[in-house]
């Protein structure tokens, strides 16, 4: 069947949803986007990624479209449309159409997307087999914690772990590890959880966010700072966390097994946590 999406204030089936050549998002990629996981008709962390929406359109100048204030009813809207139960709706929002330039207006209207995505994210099997990375020079500009849909390097990265035998890249820089193509990334040594600092360099993940919070409500103990890929090589355990896939386990790195070379036990009780208390808060 066909999804009905949403444009600039019409619900209207897939086929008949249309944005201008001139859009700046198709044109320069001056956008910005999030991705709200459902299960069980339900979404989660909705208030995060609205948080972190405002957010990224306050640090480009960006304008709120007219809808702004009705998203969570659109979402909501969207689910029952589409009869979605699990997978997860895709906002974006561009500055809006104008004629080509780099110089971007200030008065054009923005262009609000939003569209679902029916897929597992529970069942999920790398949950249980865990994730094979591999280390790739992070050549991203240099604002990635505002989520553009400057894209083009991770999914660059991807093809690239693809093309490895692996199932994803863990972006490097001046040695440390950043973070995933599309996620935020973890090791576990001697009990602790290691995670990369909140900077301009990776991406604030709302997931991310709960799962420390939660390890640390586990009396998990969590440091923020910089590890290498020897140091993920070494690791007892490794995992990515990201909205679609919670927390998957990272059993490889530029093919050197990780710990045991299974998933272990830190990140599966984190994703089994995350899931339980996901689905107690979801709206």
């Amino acid at each position: 069947m066909e999804r009905t999406v949403f444009l600039n204030g019409e619900y209207l089936p897939e086929s008949e949803a249309k944005v201008s050549i001139f859009d700046r998002g198709f044109l320069m990629a001056d956008a910005v986007y999030e991705v709200t996981s459902v299960l069980d008709g339900k979404l989660l962390e909705y208030a995060g990624h609205s948080k972190r929406l405002e957010r990224s359109l306050s640090e480009l100048g960006m304008g709120k479209p007219k809808d702004f204030d009705n998203l969570l009813e659109i979402h909501r809207e969207l689910v029952k449309r589409n009869d979605l139960q699990e997978g997860g709706i895709y906002l974006q929002i561009s500055r809006g159409s104008a004629d080509r330039d780099f110089v971007y207006p200030k008065d054009a209207e923005p262009t609000l997307v939003l569209f679902t995505q029916s897929r597992p994210v529970i069942e999920v099997p790398a949950a249980k087999t865990g994730m094979k990375v591999i280390s790739v020079e992070d050549q991203r500009w240099g604002r990635r914690d505002i989520k553009t849909v400057q894209l083009l390097f991770p999914s660059m990265a991807k093809m690239m772990a693809k093309a490895a035998d692996a199932d994803d890249a863990w972006l490097v820089q001046d040695g440390f590890v950043t973070e995933g193509t599309s996620n935020n990334a973890y090791i576990v040594k001697d009990g602790k959880i290691i995670t990369r600092e909140l900077s301009n360099d990776i991406l604030h993940g709302i997931t991310r966010a709960s799962i420390l919070r939660v390890a640390k409500e586990a009396q998990m103990e969590v440091v923020e700072r910089k590890f290498t890929v020897e140091e993920a090589q070494n690791a007892d355990e490794a995992f990515i966390t990201s909205a679609s896939a919670f927390a998957i386990p990272v059993v490889q790195m530029d093919g050197e097994t990780v710990g045991a070379g299974e998933p272990g036990p830190v990140a599966a009780r984190l994703r089994e946590i995350y899931i339980e208390e996901s689905r107690n808060n979801a709206i």
